[in-house]
């Protein structure tokens, strides 16, 4: 069961970071920002994981893709709450 609680969290800590990393110039700050919230989707509820990922294992774990992944799931969670 995903609550509301664990939403807002992920919507709040992913809205963060992604306001910062689209604004950001610094390569070191896009990196630290893709650890953190890769770290954090390791820690998430895997059925919220599941919900905003769409199955994808690599999702917001993945470079190349990163900007589009987080842009995504900030979306999906804000319709969530």
């Amino acid at each position: 069961m995903i609550t509301k609680d664990s939403i807002e969290t992920a919507y709040s800590f992913l809205h963060q970071k992604q306001r910062i990393y689209v604004h950001s110039t610094l390569d070191w700050q896009k990196d630290d920002i893709e650890i953190a919230i890769a770290s954090y989707t390791d820690e998430m509820s895997q059925e919220l994981f599941d919900v905003i990922s769409g199955g994808r294992a690599d999702f917001l774990r993945e470079h190349k893709r990163f900007q589009e992944n987080i842009t995504k799931a900030v979306e999906i969670l804000e319709n969530m709450l």
